[in-house]
């Protein structure tokens, strides 16, 4: 078997709403081969992978995947299970798969994989085919070690407790979030201005002073008492002696802590001797080279948790203890409560393992008790000093017990120290009780502060402290700019900038995406064709976007899938025969489903062409709620009188202007000819994508003055808008500059030309050679049936032999025409520019179809006309 290509699908795609790897496969030799015809095959892979036999059958019945194995299933099918249970078993559970055969390739197959964690999904699917590969050949394989592999991947990516508590929080709230990279456990909360940065339970608002200042405790501490917050009494150390002398000093049991730990690291309390202080000193120095020592509280340790400037949860914390059975030994009952599937290594689970290190014999000890003792029924063994759940600590719901004054002087303590998120660490007898009556303190103030204890407390009510934190971070902000997208076969690029145009004008900051580039405020940060995922990323992540007005590609949505969950605004402007027999789209309605995408993730409004009956059968499909808006050249269109006579929106061309109606009033915003990009009306293309951009403005809450104002101001030309209709005077001849390639796009661009009244029209034309033979013919008939003179040259052979594309094109030429000596075959795009030129008069008309930029055609006529090349290089 071999992998051809694989991609990841991270956003909303064709396949699914949720990331997905998506792998193209060839079989090879086990082609047409079913599981029930390979001897031994199931049964040597249920024994491997006992854990198939639990998986459902897509009826939802119970009989698992091996069910499915014994009737006979194919290997493609088999390695998709796989995939998913595999990363299941590395704790990233994944459930949805789809396996289809490639249309015209046997042995080939597009095998769809969820995935949760994008680092392992990918180890997952090899192994899964290394699997299925030696048992299909009757050869053994060792999955344990590599399985092992997998649980260390998932546990390296995995999102911790506390920062998925807070996502979890977003996502009930609709907030967008976004993992910047998959190397670091920091994400993006909202888009655009409303973007907010996270990382565990510190905020893009944290304060990196407040930050520094919960780092050194002592200051920490002086900052309190200043406050009025009351703290225990103590001095910073580095040496044994020095910690002897103040433990002395203060006549008390003591607690000794490095000043700059956390996570109760080096944490020692109620040392009540000169040897108990040397001990944990030296258990401190573990830690960090300066220790705090200070009165040690008497009392329960308390955790609460300030977000936003109001305490949003308090806790009960117990150090990490075991009861006594009096039969088992301390070492067996610390075994038993580590196999609580609740405890995990670090944070990853709810409760952390507790460990039998020198800091538990210490602690042992001091109760009279070793590892291997056997303590009466009933009685407890402390195994730490703090009550971290860090160290094994337990946490009990305290929230409703806290008085007014605690929380005030919680909000206090965090406002003090600069914190918009602490935990503040307090040790009294009684939460209940004002903290001044009982001599209770607070000992610590912790930046970026865990939240398992309160989310899953071991006791008491469970506390939503995620969302504390989403709601202090936040706001009532769903953290959404406005967004629309737009798609189609054409017209993408002039829409997107027709509605980008109009938001500038309106006053806000515009995050563009573009085959030309990403602009943002209208000024091009990125060059080049960037109407896929990542370009959106940029847009969506920058922090001054106000407005997102996204091209988005057949290509990027096939690659990469939605960079988004939702827009407000889907624009589809037309579904027309292009890109067909690549990725799997092999028809225009296969097509049509790629574009459907944008128009089922609005949740606004779908703006759709009433003209087009693929466009028009997505209005069924748009969520729930989402407006569906079409538009219309023909005023008389019978989809769009039924929608307005139901009530609906839609924008139509009435009389030379452009219309907008709602049913009821029907007014009109502009004519024709005050939209220059609309060439005194004969650019039929353009007020169509004027049209639909009018559409979305309207969808998007923008006043008719507002739209009016956008479309009567827009000028394409080789500055705003780079090979879209790009017009130029070449001593006399009219030259149209377009990126056309595809019969529609042709026919278009014909059409505009003749409606100028040319003496002759000529064209020089062209198309990508992985276009299907049957795609370039009917260019060739299209330009042969419309231009007095055409020209074909070669751009992109992509895969054919040089000459190929051009002849294909000349032949559906001919037949259009038959044999005749006004079709020229000029390989060179620069000879065949000067070719046409010289076909044409003053008077004349030229299109020229590239696909490179403007360039190409300024060099090309430099050749014949320096000063003629200067002024149109002036103008872009």
């Amino acid at each position: 078997m071999q992998i051809l290509e694989q991609r990841f699908l991270r956003g909303p795609n064709v396949h699914a709403d949720s990331p997905c790897l998506l792998t193209l496969l060839d079989l090879e030799d086990l082609y047409g081969r079913s599981t029930k015809d390979i001897p031994g095959f199931n049964e040597a892979l249920l024994a491997l992978l006992p854990s198939l036999h639990g998986q459902l059958l897509p009826t939802g019945q119970p009989g698992g995947f091996a069910q499915r194995l014994r009737e006979g299933t194919y290997l493609g099918r088999v390695i998709e299970h796989l995939t998913l249970d595999l990363q299941t078993q590395a704790g990233a559970p994944a459930s949805y798969g789809r396996t289809r055969p490639v249309a015209g390739e046997p042995g080939q197959f597009r095998i769809v994989c969820a995935y949760s964690l994008e680092k392992l999904v990918q180890p997952a699917f090899q192994l899964a085919l290394d699997i299925v590969d030696a048992l299909a050949h009757g050869e053994s394989i060792e999955v344990e070690e590599r399985l092992e592999e997998l649980r260390e991947i998932a546990g390296r990516y995995a999102i911790g407790t506390s920062t998925a508590a807070v996502l979890a929080a977003a996502h009930e709230r609709g907030i967008p979030t976004q993992r910047i990279t998959e190397d670091a456990n920091l994400f993006l909360l909202g888009w655009g201005v409303k973007q907010k940065r996270l990382q565990a339970t510190t905020t893009g608002d944290t304060s990196f002073i407040a930050v520094k200042i919960a780092s050194d405790k002592q200051l920490t501490k002086a900052l309190l008492k200043e406050a009025g917050v009351p703290v225990p009494e103590g001095e910073t150390v580095t040496t044994v002696e020095a910690a002897q002398r103040v433990a002395a000093r203060l006549r008390a049991p003591v607690t000794l802590k490095p000043l700059d730990a956390n996570q109760g690291k080096g944490v020692t309390v109620n040392c009540a001797t000169p040897e108990d202080v040397a001990r944990a000193f030296e258990f401190a120095r573990q830690y960090g080279r300066r220790i705090i020592v200070e009165r040690f509280i008497e009392g329960r340790d308390y955790r609460v948790l300030v977000a936003g400037g109001k305490v949003s949860a308090a806790s009960c914390r117990r150090p990490a203890h075991v009861v006594g059975d009096g039969v088992s030994t301390i070492r067996q009952l610390v075994e038993v409560e580590n196999r609580n599937p609740a405890r995990g290594e670090g944070h990853t689970n709810i409760l952390t393992q507790i460990a039998l290190d020198a800091h538990a014999a210490d602690m042992l000890a001091r109760q009279g008790y070793e590892f291997d003792s056997v303590p009466p029924e009933g009685a407890v063994a402390e195994l730490r000093g703090n009550a971290n759940l860090s160290t094994g600590g337990t946490a009990e719901d305290v929230t409703d017990l806290l008085p007014e004054s605690t929380r005030l002087l919680c909000v206090r303590a965090a406002a003090k120290i600069g914190l918009d998120v602490a935990g503040i660490d307090i040790v009294c007898k009684d939460i209940s009780q004002p903290l001044a009556a009982q001599r209770g303190a607070v000992i610590e103030i912790n930046a970026a502060p865990g939240i398992r204890m309160h989310q899953y407390p071991s006791g008491g009510a469970p506390r939503d402290a995620g969302e504390a934190i989403v709601e202090g971070l936040m706001g009532d902000s769903d953290g959404r700019i406005p967004l629309v997208a737009v798609t189609g076969t054409n017209g993408k690029t002039t829409t997107t900038l027709l509605i980008a145009h109009a938001v500038r004008l309106a006053g806000h900051t515009t995050g563009v995406t573009t085959t030309e580039g990403v602009f943002i405020d209208g000024k091009q940060i990125v060059k080049g064709d960037c109407t896929g995922y990542w370009s959106a990323r940029t847009v969506l992540s920058d922090p001054t976007v106000e407005f997102a007005v996204l091209e988005t590609a057949r290509g990027g949505l096939l690659k990469r899938g939605l960079a988004f969950d939702r827009c407000d605004v889907g624009v589809v402007l037309n579904v027309a025969a292009d890109h067909l027999g690549l990725d799997g789209i092999e028809t225009i309605e296969d097509l049509a489903q790629v574009k459907a995408l944008v128009a089922l993730s609005a949740t606004r409004a779908a703006v759709l062409n009433a003209e087009d009956a693929l466009c028009v059968a997505m209005a069924r499909r748009v969520k729930p709620g989402a407006e569906v808006i079409f538009f219309s050249m023909d005023a008389e269109n019978p989809v769009l009188l039924k929608h307005l006579a139901d009530g609906g929106r839609g924008v139509y061309l009435q009389d030379g202007a452009v219309i907008v109606a709602d049913g009821h009033s029907h007014q009109a915003l502009v004519k024709v000819e005050s939209m220059p990009v609309s060439f005194n009306g004969a650019a039929r293309f353009n007020i169509a994508n004027s049209l639909a951009a009018a559409a979305a403005l309207m969808a998007s809450n923008m006043g008719n003055l507002q739209i009016a104002a956008g479309l009567s101001t827009f000028v394409s030309n080789g500055r705003t808008n780079p090979l879209r209709t790009n017009m130029f005077d070449v001593r006399g001849v009219t030259v149209f500059v377009d990126y056309a390639h595809n019969a529609a796009a042709y026919a278009a661009m014909a059409d505009m030309a003749r409606a100028m009244l040319p003496r002759q029209l000529v064209g020089i034309v062209t198309a990508p050679g992985d276009r299907r033979d049957e795609d370039l013919r009917q260019i060739g008939e299209v330009c042969g049936a419309r231009f007095d003179e055409l020209v074909v040259y070669e751009s992109q052979s992509r895969g054919r032999a040089v000459g190929a594309a051009v002849d294909l094109i000349l032949e559906g030429a001919q037949a259009a025409v038959g044999m005749s000596d006004t079709l020229h075959r000029e390989i060179e795009v620069g000879k065949a520019v000067r070719l046409g030129l010289s076909l044409c008069e003053p008077g004349d008309v030229l299109v020229f179809a590239t696909g490179a930029s403007l360039d190409v055609f300024i060099e090309a006529v430099r050749v014949m006309d320096p000063e003629c090349a200067d002024e149109i290089a002036a103008q872009v």
